[in-house]
């Protein structure tokens, strides 16, 4: 723990190399945890309705994901504010007992509502990565820091891709509720770890929780995610659009609301900050880019080769294919902070995009076998290593150092309301061309190669207007633009 009356720099400046890379696992193994948390059951989705109890349907075994989704985006901003208030590292630790407490409960039943209870709480763990990417951006050297939110930043997308092939492995050759012990026990560990070594960030802002915003906040974002979630069952109907309707007048109460309050759960003068908005917008169409990775890879390995593309593979090899791109992330995050260094945040960010662009493009002409699959995909995970592993740069450059974390906890909701309008949009598009057919006696189904290359196409755009956002934002910040803490 710190002694009382050493700030922040001073720690920093005498932490050794040694203390920083233990921190720096501790807090990366606990972003990590709650990033799978996420994906973990994707790759068994599907036939989670014959291996619970009792038996629920389809649409209800989406609420394991849209539970998850919707706690997440309503914990990211809360949490980041409640960080800058009360302490980082011990909202870190909430965020993350959030997730030890939500597997638990999971691990231990078969009760769907009970299950699903229990993904809402793990749901909480998601503040975990702005939290951390914030806190060892106070606590490590200053020459450890970029590289370090770097990883951080990453654990984002690097999760997801090391989540599909363990929840395939997991769902194929045991019982699904050892993915929910996985997640428990690295929690466990995180937690107990960063309690006895990591110390608590003394940089705060004293004040007191905006209740008023809080709730606008978190119906408007409820009312925006969830028919983004729920549009492969609902479709564009009038309960879509009307929960859409009332997202944007709850976002436009919460704005009116903010702008009046001495104390508001969300700086909306930071926000207007050029920076920031740019950052932001280009974090939410890499965020749409990364999730239709996801959608765009296992379904489409998983495919029969009836379809035209697919090659019938299994959950397990499904998920395979997507490692390779998570390792790309893990192993590109701190070697892009020398790149940061460089050539700046914004060119860093910009590059990334760009390759992820290119990634998407050779999608759409590489079809005819796995390893072009993996290859392109792969050029796509280095993309966002390099993207995401400049975000937080970018977000603390612009920010004064008592905003910090809401301001990252922003960015990280900016990167899943991309993925969630990825997921949407993506899912319409693909379930629009479904061909159902008969295989091996077996009625399957799968989307035609034209509907993938469509997402494909719109994640490639994606990237490139995300290119063009990130050269626009600049590299230094403007000191008469921060105010004093």
């Amino acid at each position: 723990m710190q002694p009382t009356g050493t700030s922040d720099a001073d720690v920093a400046a005498h932490t050794s190399s040694t203390r920083a890379t233990v921190e720096l696992l501790l807090v990366g193994l606990g972003t990590l945890a709650a990033s799978m948390s996420q994906a973990l059951l994707i790759p068994i989705l599907g036939k989670l309705p014959e291996d619970i109890a009792s038996h629920p349907s389809e649409s209800a075994v989406e609420w394991l994901l849209t539970s998850t989704l919707l706690v997440a985006a309503v914990a990211v901003p809360l949490f980041g504010r409640l960080g800058d208030m009360f302490g980082k590292r011990r909202l870190l630790l909430v965020a993350l007992a959030l997730l030890v407490v939500g597997s638990v409960l999971s691990a231990l039943t078969d009760n769907m509502a009970l299950l699903i209870t229990g993904r809402a709480i793990q749901g909480g763990s998601m503040a975990a990565i702005p939290l951390g990417i914030s806190l060892l951006a106070t606590l490590l050297p200053r020459e450890r820091v970029g590289s370090a939110m770097a990883v951080i930043s990453a654990m984002l997308g690097v999760g997801g891709a090391l989540a599909m092939p363990i929840g395939g492995l997991i769902g194929q050759h045991a019982d699904y509720h050892w993915i929910f012990w996985l997640t428990a026990v690295i929690g466990a560990v995180a937690v107990i770890g960063i309690f006895f070594v990591v110390p608590e960030a003394h940089n705060r802002t004293p004040g007191k929780v905006d209740l008023p915003g809080t709730v606008l906040l978190s119906g408007a974002l409820v009312a925006l995610l969830l028919p983004l979630a729920e549009t492969a069952d609902w479709g564009w109907g009038a309960r879509t659009i009307g929960l859409l309707v009332a997202a944007l007048v709850l976002f436009v109460l919460f704005g009116l609301v903010e702008t009046r309050s001495r104390e508001p759960l969300v700086d909306l003068k930071a926000l207007r900050r050029r920076p920031i908005v740019l950052t932001n917008t280009a974090s939410i169409l890499l965020g749409f880019s990364m999730f239709a990775m996801m959608i765009g890879v296992a379904n489409y390995v998983q495919a029969p080769t009836q379809s035209g593309y697919g090659f019938g593979s299994s959950i397990v090899v499904s998920g395979l294919a997507m490692l390779p791109s998570g390792l790309m992330m893990l192993l590109l995050s701190p070697i892009s902070a020398r790149g940061i260094r460089r050539f700046g945040a914004p060119r860093m960010m910009a590059a990334g995009a760009l390759v992820v662009a290119v990634g998407w493009l050779l999608r759409i002409v590489l079809t005819d076998a796995l390893w072009e699959i993996i290859v392109s995909t792969s050029l796509s995970g280095v993309g966002v290593a390099l993207a995401y592993a400049a975000m937080p740069t970018l977000i603390n450059t612009h920010t004064p150092a008592h905003e910090i974390a809401a301001a990252n906890g922003l960015n990280s909701l900016a990167r899943s309301i991309g993925s969630s309008i990825a997921s949407a949009i993506g899912g319409s598009i693909l379930a629009g061309s479904a061909i159902v057919a008969t295989v091996d006696g077996r009625v399957t189904g799968w989307s035609s190669l034209g509907s993938y290359r469509v997402l494909f196409a719109m994640s490639a755009a994606a990237g490139v207007i995300s290119a063009l956002i990130a050269f626009m934002v600049p590299r230094h910040a403007d000191p008469d633009a921060l105010p004093e803490a």
